[in-house]
């Protein structure tokens, strides 16, 4: 494709033109919303439940809370996105996000008070998620967009690394309450300072030409045209079946490690082995995006997944065999955040990319928010995760078959609408 006039050349000059906003997406995504809360809940989900008596289930609502609030609103931020730029939403979100946070230093010992605030943070938090961040990065890269959005997600598996150890130093120091205002550090001293001086949108002789149209305008569909054609739905459907399957075993894991025998230390191990997965995922998969057909890369590894959920089945077994199984969980995690992110600049362009991204992200997020009270409902019913694990085989099974029916990828004309390639 010839490139648009005052645009900029494809290929690793991407990298170099947009590499310090990718380190500050990096660093955004790493500690924002979508990382920190799913690291230390599960640290101090039994902290909790021995001290207020609250059962695993309604420990687990506030996660709910929280994902749904933050998933109804991002169709509404990444609209403000897309209007006033990314820059605006990502750093206040950012800041506003980390104040909250911290404040569940002085959460009231009510469950109502404990939902509370989980709905505030949802409120303010969904700013400083994927939401945001991938928009900026989708924006710089084109030809290398799948590595990007996977160097971006990687953030999230730094989280993963690091966070539960922070949480649990902080526990074992000051109590359960104490890992809130000590990983509310995290956004406040390292991602926001590295956002404010790199973070931005291109120029629009900076940006890749295949980002927009032969008029200069940038390309895509908007949310219309989007959610009528079967794509949009396909991704809908996929979307809420694998976040149900992963995002309660992810906030269980610590229990899920515990009731194989082995050590709280030993299970913010495996957080950090599931952490590994999820960088995997992301560069592995970010990468053969690039060069193979996306769909069908995303549906073998949601096979993945599916093996996990055997392994991390019953009680005792070696250790080793759990972290196996938390590898490959870690491994769809990263897939799937990835899907999203270049599926939605894939199929539908940059045009409307926050409020679609946004409509994405609403199930996923919704999915992972219920999940957690399915995986704590069936512990507190039966003693294990075993019928929820099971389910969830099927559901990575099924979720990443749905995306092979997405087809070739669209071409972008000049209206905004699209052809097929």
């Amino acid at each position: 494709m010839p490139h648009a006039a005052g645009s900029a050349p494809a290929g690793s000059s991407e990298f170099k033109l947009g590499g310090r906003v990718l380190a500050a997406a990096l660093l955004g995504t790493a500690c924002g919303a979508s990382p920190l809360p799913f690291n230390v809940l599960p640290l101090v989900m039994g902290p909790i439940h021995d001290e207020f008596g609250w059962d695993f289930a309604a420990i687990s609502v506030g996660m709910t809370i929280f994902g749904t609030t933050a998933s109804l609103l991002a169709p509404v931020i990444g609209g403000l996105a897309d209007r006033v730029g990314v820059r605006l939403i990502g750093l206040w979100s950012l800041f506003a996000f980390a104040m909250v946070f911290a404040a569940f230093y002085f959460v009231p010992g009510n469950i109502g008070g404990w939902y509370a605030f989980w709905l505030l943070l949802g409120v303010i938090g969904i700013g400083s998620t994927p939401v945001t961040w991938s928009r900026a990065v989708s924006m710089w890269f084109a030809k290398n967009r799948g590595l990007a959005l996977g160097i971006m997600l990687i953030g999230t598996s730094l989280a993963a690394l690091v966070v539960p150890q922070i949480a649990n130093w902080a526990i074992r120091t000051g109590g359960w309450r104490f890992a809130f205002p000590i990983v509310a550090l995290l956004p406040l001293l390292v991602a926001l300072p590295v956002a404010i001086a790199w973070f931005r949108e291109p120029k629009p002789e900076e940006a890749p030409a295949e980002t927009r149209m032969a008029d200069g305008n940038v390309a895509g569909l908007t949310l219309g045209q989007a959610i009528r054609g079967y794509r949009f739905w396909m991704l809908i459907g996929s979307i809420i079946l694998i976040s149900i399957a992963y995002g309660g075993a992810h906030i269980h894991m610590a229990q899920i490690v515990k009731l194989h025998g082995f050590t709280p230390a030993t299970a913010a191990s495996v957080l950090g082995v599931v952490a590994m997965g999820i960088l995997a995922g992301r560069v592995l998969v970010g990468l053969l995006f690039d060069r193979i057909w996306a769909p069908g890369v995303a549906f073998a590894s949601m096979l993945l997944p599916a093996i996990a959920c055997t392994l991390l089945m019953g009680t005792g077994g070696a250790l080793s065999v759990v972290m196996t199984g938390a590898f490959l969980l870690g491994f769809a995690a990263g897939a799937e955040s990835d899907v999203i992110a270049f599926l939605t600049a894939r199929y539908f362009g940059m045009r409307h990319y926050g409020r679609i991204y946004g409509m994405l992200y609403m199930p996923f997020g919704i999915g992972s928010g219920v999940s957690p009270i399915l995986y704590g409902a069936v512990r507190d019913r039966t003693g294990s995760y075993d019928a929820m694990l099971m389910a969830a085989i099927f559901m990575f099974a099924i979720g990443g078959a749905m995306l092979l029916s997405l087809g070739r990828y669209p071409r972008l004309g000049e209206t905004g609408g699209h052809r097929p390639a």
